[in-house]
């Protein structure tokens, strides 16, 4: 059925989303991943052992050299600190190698691996092995904070169901969720997670949702209500018609849409590789410049051995790798807080371009509102239940949520059979019912067909069905969309987290636009929109270039306007696969408050990653002049380095403990 009162509404469908499920890989300066591991999985054993036995021997060395003192050591020193020195040593060679192949010469593999050699060249062998063991570690540290980010990300959405027990030949047998078939039954116990997106067969049951929304409010569910891949039921033994396959569930693209969040950088994360992939030559040629320049100036005062130590020294420093990793590392625990928070950023550039998000349009339908007719009042001339039945057996087949509304409002009763149900588009419907002429939609269809009807109606600002029957207006049914329980806190809060504009477009009529804005606080309405109108519109805002557009919406009508705003933010609970699929930012909780959460998240991890870059720049500029000048040695770089990357990883750790 077309309402024309409504040509915004948008169509319910089950959230789409997508998992965060990339495996290690580390990043290069040049800003390729590069894959470098010490040894796999960070919570091994295996994986530390290398750094293990390096320090074990490092320390007995530096033992026998300076408490014992003894003698005979001295004949091994050097053979003892080169065997120390190649568990750690010989997987950053192999990196040099094969970097060397690719014809990528200064990277952090050559520079440490340059600086060590050089150290155990000028007979610096404790230094030498120092060195790359904090390397080593500083890597360890870094891999295992990436990996810690992930997980947690992972473990958010990776609540999958291994099996489905589906009813095949009037039995339940325990298949993989991806052969079930779509239209078939499947049975979830008290304590399982759905495997598949349905519809509830069951009268009803209680599902936990923090999986998909981040909400920890159970959430129950009715008979006929769609029901997702990823809830937890609650309540007892459930049966669920499936209308998904495994592929399109809602989950299952919740998955894909945080892996594909990881391949979006932003500004800052490429600015910091491309600046990596020229300050590293940079650096290894004023680390040569300082071992050579000194010749001229000095002449027979210059000490090659000196300033080769200076030299080394200043490499060690210059590495960038604690910089490089920090800021992915940043955009990694904003993602995974947006994502604990019921928000999918599909791109860690959204991260950073939502902070400078000043204007933000909205849907009103299913955005705003709950997008959930019903039926408050019913106004008719004839006996109300005649009235009800005529007008529900036209609506029946109708999957409108304005025909629903009415069906439901009307309750369980014998609906009589409708003949020759024809559409008049933009108007209503028009069918026969025991013999009778019905029509009902706007007063638009009563006009065409020149009915009488009291012309008082037109001027009700709610959403109306009008009936006549044989040409006779006999009423009409008064149908509302309640506004969400937030709406009116949310617009507070984009108000308060610098948006200075607040736009509502909608399909909806002006009267019932212009009464929501008032109630909402919002700047600025336009009503009776077609989905071509509200592209017009959000063209008409984006011409001024200083700002910055979000539009939010949940309909397939939205999809236009979603894709060429600056930012699209889709409602993901209710809204359209194809809204959500276009948009940049997904709510999954339906919740219009979590917009301006959104933008908090955005700028702590700005705040977090600049805090990093300035940290790192700071510390490395300091030592680097001390090194130079000879007041700071080898230990003082390497403790630098490491310390400036741990410092790093804590901080961009911290986005994920905050609360927003």
């Amino acid at each position: 059925m077309s309402h024309p009162h409504d040509k915004e509404d948008s169509c319910c469908s089950s959230k789409a989303h997508s998992e965060h499920k990339h495996e290690h890989s580390h990043l290069h300066e040049d800003g390729d991943e590069h894959d470098h591991d010490h040894g796999g999985d960070p919570s091994s054993f295996k994986t530390y052992l290398p750094a293990i036995v390096t320090l074990a021997m490092l320390l007995i060395g530096i033992a026998f050299d300076n408490i014992f003192k003894v003698e005979a050591f001295k004949i091994i020193r050097p053979y003892w600190y080169i065997v120390a020195y190649l568990p750690v040593g010989i997987p950053v060679l192999k990196e040099v190698w094969e970097t060397f192949m690719a014809k990528d010469f200064f990277t952090e593999f050559s520079l440490m691996s340059i600086a060590t050699i050089g150290a155990f060249a000028i007979g610096e062998y404790p230094e030498g092995v120092t060195v790359m063991l904090f390397y080593t570690i500083g890597e360890l540290f870094q891999m295992a904070a990436v990996n810690r980010a992930k997980r947690n990300i992972s473990a958010l959405l990776d609540v999958r169901a291994d099996v489905a027990n589906v009813l095949r030949n009037g039995k339940y047998e325990s298949v993989n969720p991806e052969k079930v078939e779509i239209g078939e039954t499947i049975q979830i116990k008290a304590g399982e997670k759905i495997p598949l997106d349905g519809e509830m067969l069951s009268e009803k049951s209680s599902f936990n949702t923090a999986a998909l929304t981040g909400e920890s409010k159970p959430k129950t569910i009715n008979k006929g209500e769609n029901i997702l891949a990823g809830m937890l039921n609650l309540d007892k033994v459930i049966e669920i018609k499936v209308t998904k396959a495994f592929a399109d569930s809602a989950l299952s693209r919740i998955l894909e849409m945080v892996q594909n969040a990881t391949t979006r950088k932003a500004k800052t994360e490429l600015f910091i590789r491309k600046f990596a992939k020229i300050y590293t030559p940079i650096v290894f040629f004023l680390a040569l410049a300082l071992v050579t320049i000194p010749i001229l100036v000095l002449g027979n005062d210059y000490h090659f051995q000196t300033w080769l130590y200076r030299s080394l020294v200043f490499l060690v420093i210059s590495c960038p790798c604690a910089l490089v990793i920090s800021i992915p590392l940043g955009y990694f625990g904003g993602i995974g807080a947006a994502s604990s928070n019921g928000i999918l950023f599909k791109g860690s550039n959204f991260l950073d371009l939502i902070t400078k998000l000043n204007v933000v349009v909205m849907d009103k339908t299913g955005t705003l509102t709950k997008g959930v007719f019903k039926v408050q009042k019913v106004e008719s001339n004839i006996d109300e239940k005649d009235f009800l039945a005529l007008l529900t057996a036209v609506e029946a087949k109708s999957t409108h949520p304005i025909a629903k509304a009415i069906v439901e409002y009307a309750g369980e009763k014998e609906i009589h059979p409708a003949e020759n149900i024809e559409e008049i588009a933009g108007m209503g419907l028009k069918g026969i019912v025991n013999g009778k002429e019905i029509l009902a939609g706007n007063v638009k269809l009563l006009e065409k067909f020149k009915i009488d009807f009291d012309s008082t109606i037109k001027d009700i600002e709610e959403s109306i069905v009008v009936v006549s029957v044989d040409g006779k207006y006999v009423g009409y049914v008064l149908i509302a969309d309640e506004i969400k329980e937030d709406a009116s806190e949310a617009i507070k809060q984009l108000h308060a987290n610098g948006v200075k504009q607040v736009v509502m477009l909608s399909g909806d009529k002006t009267s019932i636009v212009k009464k929501v804005a008032g109630v909402l606080g919002i700047d600025s309405y336009f009503g009776d929109l077609l989905p071509e109108d509200k592209v017009a519109k959000l063209e008409e805002i984006k011409k001024d270039k200083t700002k910055i557009v979000a539009f939010v919406g949940d309909g397939i009508n939205d999809t236009p306007v979603l894709a060429i705003s600056d930012i699209g933010i889709a409602m993901g609970a209710m809204g359209s696969d194809a809204a959500i699929e276009t948009a940049d930012v997904v709510i999954q909780t339906d919740q219009p408050s979590k917009i301006a959460t959104a933008i908090k998240i955005g700028r702590a991890t700005r705040n977090v990653v600049i805090q990093n870059i300035v940290l790192a720049f700071a510390v490395k500029a300091l030592v680097l002049i001390l090194g130079a000048g000879g007041i700071a040695t080898m230990w003082e770089a390497v403790f630098a380095d490491v310390g400036v990357a741990f410092l790093a990883i804590l901080n961009a750790a911290r986005i994920q403990k905050m609360k927003f």
